[in-house]
């Protein structure tokens, strides 16, 4: 069900991107991700051969930052964001990352509790940090394993 992102797998993935943020990445954004960026690793979760959501990060050294997470609004509630983060969380891991950040928006109440659940925890806020409506985020860290 989760694999590495692919060319093949855009069309849906910006598809999705559109449908979920205000402010979405764009085609050109996710080719540099998948086949410029040495730091990138961009994950799918398909259902019968169907992007229905994805992930991505940045392992740089010993950090790893999530930098976009999404699932269709048909298939939320049904534990695909949990299951594609407990995949990026086992991935830097294993590439022994010791500590995971991210950002989210302070009004974003699902994705906040899913990443709390996770371990997550809110460190700071990024004043104005959206550029669609400059609300600000919350950046939340979790200590990972390091040297599992």
């Amino acid at each position: 069900m989760i694999e590495k992102m692919t060319n093949d797998d855009l069309q849906y993935v910006c598809q999705l991107e559109e449908k979920l943020f205000t402010s979405s990445w764009k085609l050109k954004d996710f080719l540099y991700e998948l086949n410029d960026n040495p730091f990138s690793c961009y994950f799918v979760y398909k259902i019968n051969n169907k992007v229905v959501g994805y992930i991505g990060e940045w392992i740089t050294f010993e950090q790893a930052q999530i930098t976009t997470l999404g699932v269709d609004p048909k298939y939320q509630g049904q534990g695909i964001a949990t299951s594609l983060l407990e995949h990026a969380i086992l991935f830097a891991n294993q590439k022994q990352c010791e500590i995971m950040s991210l950002e989210v928006r302070v009004s974003n109440y699902v994705a906040l509790n899913l990443y709390k659940k996770l371990g997550f925890e809110i460190v700071n806020i990024r004043k104005g940090y959206y550029q669609d409506n400059h609300e600000d985020a919350y950046l939340m860290i979790k200590p990972l394993g390091g040297n599992l």
